[in-house]
């Protein structure tokens, strides 16, 4: 598969994008071609997110080869096993190598309605061991406002909601805690009225950037394979909105990531 070019991208060194799958099959055959082309497009630093323990291993691989891609490791929703939450193997893996958050995590009400409690007891266990490791949590949240946000003001981990779905309501409850939001290439497709609205209210001091690659291509590439030199299209988005300049966004989300991953 051929590689999107990325017209006028970021600067060099710009970039750090918070979110990324690039252990997903549909990298295979090009994911090493690509990586290496990252630092041309202006990605300093990459946040791969595994969603189980087989995947965390896939990250760590990339890691050894590429070290610009942090690793973060948990169980999502949908990857989580059927049985009570046991943490133990995801704790180990924790002290690996450039290990810089416990992600991806969440609940996920969408696909499956039939496990809702468990979710929330996973989730929960691994709130608690973000808070108890002193990690960031990188955190899902499709379709469970509500319960989500009742998990995070009961934990109060760091962490940031990514791809963030909600209202400018709740976004403002999440900066209470003092969380982050992560804003992906959704804020730039047309019908994206509420995610404007929750981008207008938020601090840019409280902005991540992300592109959850391979999914969600910003425009003008929405429907292809999405991979972080494409975030350059999200922080003009951003610009846009808050009518700042767009070194401004760049500096400052690259900051926030820093800040929050210890990198």
């Amino acid at each position: 598969m051929d590689i999107v070019e990325v017209l006028n991208p970021a600067p060099r060194g710009a970039i750090i994008d918070t979110h990324a799958h690039y252990d997903d099959e549909r990298f295979n055959g090009f994911r090493d071609e690509l990586l290496s082309k990252l630092g041309d497009m202006g990605v300093e630093a990459v946040i791969n997110c595994a969603v189980d323990t087989v995947s965390a291993k896939r990250v760590f691989d990339i890691r050894e080869r590429f070290p610009f891609c942090y690793c973060a490791v948990g169980f999502h929703p949908e990857n989580m096993p059927d049985c009570e939450p046991n943490l133990e193997e995801l704790k180990s893996l924790c002290s690996h190598d450039g290990v810089v958050a416990i992600g991806e995590i969440g609940l996920d009400y969408y696909w499956d309605k039939s496990r809702m409690e468990l979710q929330k007891r996973w989730f929960e266990a691994q709130l608690m061991l973000a808070n108890e490791l002193s990690l960031p949590a990188i955190v899902h949240d499709r379709e469970a406002h509500a319960d989500t946000l009742s998990l995070l003001q009961k934990h109060k981990p760091k962490g940031v909601v990514h791809c963030f779905s909600g209202s400018a309501e709740t976004a403002k409850e999440i900066l209470k805690i003092g969380m982050y939001i992560g804003v992906g290439g959704v804020a730039t497709f047309k019908n994206a009225r509420v995610m404007r609205e929750v981008i207008e209210v938020l601090p840019l001091e409280r902005i991540l950037l992300e592109t959850d690659a391979p999914y969600l291509a910003p425009e003008p590439y929405r429907g292809k394979v999405c991979h972080s030199g494409m975030i350059i299209r999200v922080a003009e988005k951003i610009s846009e909105i808050k009518n700042v300049p767009i070194d401004e966004v760049l500096k400052i989300t690259k900051n926030n990531a820093k800040v929050l991953f210890g990198i």
